[in-house]
């Protein structure tokens, strides 16, 4: 089968050919099925932000190696002892990338995001065909396309940040970038019933999508300081949760001294894992008492993403579409910023 794999770690954007970071649509074994597992024929995989930085290859990985885990299909293989979720073959569906065990210490703990055994299911997402878990799969509701079904997994990451937020009716919050996350965030925020919600973000198209999607105050950091903005916006009460989906280096520093006395600052983002950033323990741990955290997957998330899944507005998010062999152009175009999110199709659904 088809899958695009990366076949040379790089930058994306480096101006030198030689170096640059380079992808391939090329041909792989199809997976095996196992007992419990179903066959899923790939619809549509949404590009991640995080794609790139792994095609920059920040955890190490030996090449070649697969991408892709936003995803939707159509099964058309069900394992014989894959019965306990009533999956069946022509189910729309799609899905948590990651397989939790179910029987390491941190699954039987309550916190399946550090599972030890979760990365061992984590198979290449833009390909033809993709087996998965039943455990892992989750049946589209009948009025949630393919294109939009694909969007699950970052739902659910917006799904996991309110857990951690645990947001009251009437708290004024702030969302630094302005990418599919913040934006899905965002949305998530504004049916949550904060009143009082603000975007920053360098880009003006996605500011727009912030004041559609409900944000009261938008701020362009490349305009005016953030500081001083979250003290004009607040009343120098600051916000009383920030998340951070910006993944920015230069903007994070700023997000502790808009974070409200008692507030919670939330790291949602993918950073360079070699970034170290000053923090002032006084200030803001003993006397402001600002609780920061951050989140890694979405555990527990997906059923909750599912059913949330219909109420968002994501139409701006699925109007970008590359076929499977035009890797390379979808990639060129992600790296752009000129679109919030990019899928590829890596198959054509009859009557989707």
């Amino acid at each position: 089968m088809k899958s695009i794999q990366v076949i040379k770690v790089g930058s994306l954007r480096d101006p030198n050919p030689e170096k640059r970071g380079k992808i391939k649509v090329v041909d792989i074994p199809e997976q095996q099925l196992g007992d419990e597992d179903v066959r899923i024929k790939v619809a549509y995989c949404a590009i991640c932000g995080s794609d790139p930085h792994l095609v920059e290859n920040i955890f190490g990985w030996e090449v070649p190696f697969g991408m892709g885990h936003e995803l939707s299909g159509v099964i058309t293989e069900v394992g014989p002892k894959a019965t306990k979720k009533g999956l069946k073959v022509g189910d729309r569906v799609s899905g948590n990338f990651l397989k939790f065990c179910g029987t390491c210490y941190y699954c039987q703990n309550g916190q399946q995001q550090f599972c030890t055994h979760a990365d061992e299911s984590n198979n290449p997402g833009f390909s033809e065909t993709i087996v998965w878990h039943e455990s892992q799969v989750y049946k589209l509701p009948d009025d949630v396309s393919l294109k939009m079904g694909c969007l699950l997994e970052p739902t659910s990451i917006a799904v996991r940040a309110m857990d951690k937020a645990d947001i009251k009716f009437g708290q004024r919050v702030a969302i630094c970038g302005g990418g599919p996350i913040g934006l899905f965030t965002l949305q998530a925020v504004s049916l949550s019933g904060a009143t009082d919600i603000t975007l920053i973000e360098p880009i003006a198209e996605r500011r727009d999508l912030a004041r559609k999607f409900g944000a009261s105050h938008v701020v362009d950091p490349a305009d005016e300081n953030v500081k001083a903005a979250a003290e004009r916006i607040t009343g120098g009460l600051g916000f009383d949760v920030v998340f951070d989906c910006s993944g920015s280096v230069k903007a994070v520093r700023d997000l502790p001294y808009i974070t409200a006395k008692g507030g919670k600052l939330l790291y949602c983002a993918m950073y360079p894992n070699d970034y170290e950033m000053p923090l002032n323990l006084y200030k803001f741990c003993y006397y402001n008492e600002i609780t920061i955290s951050g989140l890694y997957v979405a555990p527990y998330a997906f059923p909750r993403a599912l059913q949330i899944l219909p109420r968002m507005r994501y139409d701006d998010f699925i109007t970008k579409v590359f076929d499977l062999e035009d890797a390379e152009a979808a990639f060129e175009a992600q790296i752009t910023g000129k679109w919030p999110k990019i899928l590829i199709r890596c198959n054509k659904i009859e009557g989707e």
